[in-house]
């Protein structure tokens, strides 16, 4: 095998770039491998139908660190971040709507319009979140600690009933203690990876995702150029630091020997080798599909498999000859950015539903749609005048009961259209084309195992030390993608973790 390289990088996933840009930013001579003919993994920007370009899968920047951003000057490389205001409108069947915007004095007034008993509610709510996703977000950038760490670390403070409420309370009781309006209970009813709101522990996986509170205001919201800017910012600052960028160029195994990683072996490269390896691909593909079999023990093996990956959802994109008309709502020219992220929820039982009938193996009658529109802020992503439209629908199920996803896809997506067009009548008019991921799609396109955005679902027991180790257990491979701590979604924690770790270990190495 040919020698060279500090580290080779499996995947050009965002993860995987920060990765990179920090071990050579240490002084390792570092080379990444991407199996697509673009960086960025799932966090892309692409043009799927002619003249239009979507971030086809990831879609808002809400939660990559502050501290990766300065660290890897991603502004000087090209990042800008257009911040939402409102952050989200939600439209009901009766015409009554709800704006959610980032001042909480604004979100106040908009229940107190349509439930004033629960406005006298909402500090004490918002007062939960903060402390409750504080208690995950102190360690984003840390070793994982372990549940114990966690809970010695908030015995006789405030944050110990919360964490007890994370841990064992759930979504529904919580909703409907704080809310008595059913409009503002959809408004608020979340479960994302627990997928029952009435789950023990579904107030964790939340929490999680509610960490972008801590977010520097700069940094949250819809980057120019969709979210293939934020990776590409991050390969220009990689390539500055003297990284190695192949694309074009699928692993087809990780090279072991003598019980560590010795370097990889690439379809029309043939072997590569290095010092460590890091992969930016999911635990199940890294251990399950890229190691010979006979290199991991089979317990541990067993192990990977249990691993959830239990929750996916369909991602639609359309283009537009125009925005979709929600004056029901607005009233006649009303501001067009507050159609920059809606979403779809009626009721508590509407999201009951829609996980209910995906759990079933269902394609769900009741899709919870988060509906975004970024031209209305970024016009460079479709022609003059026209648009383009994401939706993110949970839940669906992994594998159908009946039938295959590439059978069902067209119905899926009519069904997602029918159900926009009880809002915005003139929705098919406004279409130009679409094109919808089904979990089929993502896990072929964006090699996602099980089509699951967070490579693992986000849940109790999958959380601090219970998501696999940075470390494996071959000396010299490393994990640096979204299965390990904190998680998913567009952070980068994972690869700067990953990247500190695979450098404390060189600087314990004998010399």
């Amino acid at each position: 095998m040919p020698r060279g390289f500090s580290a080779i990088v499996l995947g050009a996933g965002h993860n995987g770039l920060v990765a990179a840009n920090y071990l050579a930013r240490a002084g390792a001579k570092v080379l990444v491998l991407e199996r697509r003919a673009l960086v960025g993994g799932a966090c892309v920007t692409e043009e799927l139908i002619p003249g239009f370009r979507v971030s086809s899968c990831a879609y808002v920047c809400h939660l990559l660190q502050d501290k990766i951003i300065e660290d890897l000057d991603l502004r000087r490389h090209g990042l800008e971040i257009y911040p939402l205001a409102p952050y989200r409108l939600q439209p009901f069947p009766d015409g009554r709507h709800f704006l959610a915007w980032p001042d909480d004095a604004r979100t106040l007034e908009e229940i107190r319009r349509l439930s004033p008993e629960d406005a006298e509610s909402y500090p004490a709510w918002t007062a939960f979140w903060r402390r409750a996703s504080g208690i995950l977000h102190r360690h984003f950038l840390t070793d994982p600690p372990a549940l114990a760490e966690v809970a010695a670390s908030a015995r006789g403070t405030p944050d110990e009933e919360v964490l007890d409420r994370m841990l064992a309370g759930n979504m529904k009781d919580l909703v409907e203690e704080h809310f008595a309006s059913e409009l503002i209970r959809a408004a608020f009813i979340e479960a994302h990876d627990a997928g029952d709101v009435r789950a023990p522990g579904s107030i964790l996986s939340v929490a999680y995702i509610k960490c972008n509170q801590f977010t520097a205001p700069a940094n949250l919201g819809i980057p120019r150029g969709g979210m293939g800017a934020i990776t590409q910012a991050m390969a220009r600052a990689a390539r500055a630091q003297g990284v190695e960028i192949r694309t074009g160029v699928e692993v087809e195994r990780i090279a072991v020997r003598d019980g560590r990683a010795s370097g990889v072996v690439a379809a029309g490269e043939g072997g590569i080798e290095a010092d460590v390896i890091l992969s930016n691909a999911d635990p199940k593909r890294t251990f399950l599909r890229l190691l010979d079999p006979g290199a991991l023990e089979p317990a541990f093996l067993e192990s990977v498999r249990r691993l959830k990956t239990t929750v996916s959802c369909l991602k639609l994109h359309c283009a537009l000859r125009g925005l979709p008309d929600f004056s029901r709502y607005l009233g006649e020219g009303h501001d067009p950015r507050h159609l920059a992220q809606m979403r779809i929820c009626p009721s508590v039982a509407y999201f009951e539903q829609s996980w209910e009938e995906a759990k079933a193996g269902r394609p769900t009658s009741c899709p919870v749609m988060y509906v975004q529109i970024p031209t209305v802020y970024d016009p460079t992503l479709a022609p003059p005048g026209q648009h383009v439209m994401s939706v993110w629908s949970l839940y669906a199920p992994v594998r159908l009961r009946e039938g295959t996803w590439e059978a069902a896809r067209e119905r899926a997506g009519e069904h997602l259209i029918e159900t926009l067009a009880l809002y915005a009548p003139d929705i098919r008019e406004a279409i130009i084309d679409w094109s919808l991921f089904t979990p089929w799609d993502l896990e072929r396109r964006a090699y996602l195992t099980d089509g699951n955005i967070r490579h693992l679902d986000i849940i109790p027991q999958q959380m601090w030390t219970q998501r696999p180790s940075y470390r494996t257990p071959i000396r010299g491979l490393y994990l640096c993608g979204a299965g390990t701590h904190p998680g998913g979604e567009v952070t980068g924690a994972p690869g700067h973790n990953a990247a500190r770790a695979a450098l404390r270990d060189w600087e314990r190495k004998p010399a």
